[in-house]
């Protein structure tokens, strides 16, 4: 990514979506509790500031494309929703904003409205970060039958860099890159499996650090809110709404930390842990995706699905034929990467999902590994990006030891039946990556936030929620928070109560009662 040369590759092409589980998206009205999260409440409105300014409408604007066929078919994605409008765009950001290293890379940008979407209403910023290209993250919740939140704003999302389309990372050499993907369980070897996958996680930094050099570290969260800004600053306006799910709340949180003048809007959904080492966020994420599993068992269950009466029964025996090497090529990690892929999915109808889903597993089950391989494919490119594990490796503080791991194995995998041993795993690919200085967090915001969360996040989890709402709160912020009880991956992607709350709070930053629960 220097001046006039190019260290990346070409954009990446994502793969489509697939059938996926849990709960599915819910058109029924919220319910609210009283149930205070850890962060400070929302302010009655005799507290309150006068009503904030409007979402800001860019005063210029980038060069937008229409891109809707092309973007739905890189994605398999068929709409649901009518009136739909995709467009792309790029534009150039610096490597780095200070100036301390030079050149420039393109972030490649999706605006997703409807034929119905007010031409006068400002747009949202949505990023994902490093959980998935945010583009693709944006296009398959755009493409799917909840329209609230599109029907009241646009919404602009941005590719990380090195991630999706914008200037993509290619640095790890093939049979590395196929030791990653499978946390070294076909490496000819005498070493076990947490050295295979230390090893693996190691010759995969050695190339990208030899690649990428002196910039393998100008891929974190403080650069992504560098690239968020260079946007703001080409529309012209003072400030942007944000919304962050997963790993992109972080970027968010870092955007309010560096710039917090020009922060309108602050939605965090389905945020990952602050302030925690890898271990602990690795657990949360595993307790996500148990419970996106145990409701799509459950609803396999109700559906007679072809996986019969214990699904997790039947799952936990075709993990451990695939671990025995059953499925070679197929690796573990690919089975479960797919699988969550499946998981993480709110798009459509939950019940074809879950039968979907059931009858790839069980297809697996009988030795026809052809739709499940289709499936980890689908995973790997959603997942596993080179780009990907640079900025993962990049925003990562408290790695585990390789004997840490080992002392965790037995109780995670005890604890976590389908997860647990590939998570403790996985949480060993980045132990060899240099230090980069921590996100920079806010120690003040005078924006009002709102935190979203649902029951099983098979991507982030929810064990970090408190931290994060006690984050804000103790930013001097007013922070509500709202559950949806049904499962995937973001949240606003199945739920249009909470779409519902996002367009209020984005009229007028009004937050919803703390703790409001919206059903499945």
């Amino acid at each position: 990514m220097t001046q006039k040369r190019t260290l990346l590759a070409a954009v990446l092409v994502l793969a489509t979506m697939c059938a996926a589980c849990g709960a599915g998206p819910s058109s029924r009205p919220d319910v609210a509790v009283e149930q205070q999260s850890p962060g400070r409440p929302a302010e009655s409105s005799a507290d309150s500031p006068p009503a904030p300014a409007a979402l800001a409408v860019p005063t210029t604007d980038l060069v937008w494309g229409d891109c809707t066929a092309a973007t739905l078919g890189v994605f398999g994605l068929t709409s649901n929703t009518p009136g739909l409008t995709l467009e792309c765009a790029e534009y150039e950001a610096d490597v780095d904003a200070s100036g301390q290293m030079f050149g420039t890379f393109s972030v490649g940008a999706l605006r997703a409205r409807l034929d119905r979407t007010p031409a006068d209403a400002g747009p949202l910023v949505f990023t994902s970060g490093s959980d998935r290209s945010s583009i693709a993250t944006l296009a398959t919740m755009a493409a799917g039958p909840l329209s609230t939140l599109l029907e009241a704003h646009p919404i602009v999302a941005v590719d990380r860099r090195g991630i999706g389309r914008s200037t993509a990372v290619d640095c790890i050499k093939p049979p590395t890159g196929s030791a990653v993907d499978a946390l070294g369980q076909f490496t000819r070897s005498d070493a076990d499996a947490v050295d295979r996958a230390v090893d693996a996680g190691r010759d995969a930094t050695i190339e990208c650090t030899d690649t990428l050099q002196p910039q393998e570290l100008a891929f974190g969260t403080t650069y992504a809110a560098d690239d968020l800004d260079r946007l703001r600053q080409l529309w012209g306006v003072d400030r942007i709404g944000l919304i962050g799910s997963g790993n992109g709340a972080l970027t968010a949180l870092a955007y309010a930390a560096k710039f917090p003048d020009n922060v309108s809007r602050l939605v965090l959904d389905s945020p990952t842990g602050v302030g925690t080492d890898q271990i602990t966020l690795a657990e949360q994420r595993t307790q996500g995706k148990e419970a996106a599993f145990a409701a799509f068992a459950q609803r396999c269950v109700a559906l007679n699905c072809s996986l019969g009466s214990d699904p997790t029964g039947a799952v936990a025996q075709l993990i451990r034929r695939a671990a025995g090497g059953e499925f070679a090529p197929l690796s573990t990690h690919e089975v479960l990467d797919g699988i969550t892929f499946a998981l993480a999915s709110t798009a459509g109808d939950a019940s074809s999902r879950a039968t979907g889903l059931s009858e790839v597993l069980s297809q697996a089950a009988g030795s026809d590994t052809s739709a499940l391989s289709t499936l980890a494919q689908r995973g790997r490119n959603a997942y596993r990006t080179d780009g990907q594990f640079v900025s993962r490796c990049t925003d990562g503080q408290q790695w585990p030891s390789p004997q840490g791991v080992r002392d965790l194995s037995a109780q995670w995998t005890d604890r976590y039946p389908i997860y647990g041993t590939d998570a403790a795993l996985t949480a060993l690919l980045c132990s060899s990556w240099p230090t980069a200085p921590s996100t920079p967090l806010p120690n003040s915001l005078d924006v009002p936030v709102l935190v979203l969360s649902n029951a099983g996040d098979p991507i982030v989890g929810n064990g970090g929620l408190s931290s994060v709402t006690g984050l804000v709160g103790a930013a001097g912020a007013a922070v509500a928070s709202a559950a949806w009880q049904g499962s995937g991956h973001p949240s606003l992607g199945g739920s249009q109560c909470l779409q519902s709350l996002a367009v209020n709070y984005a009229r007028d930053s009004a937050l919803p009662t703390d703790g409001t629960l919206c059903p499945a």
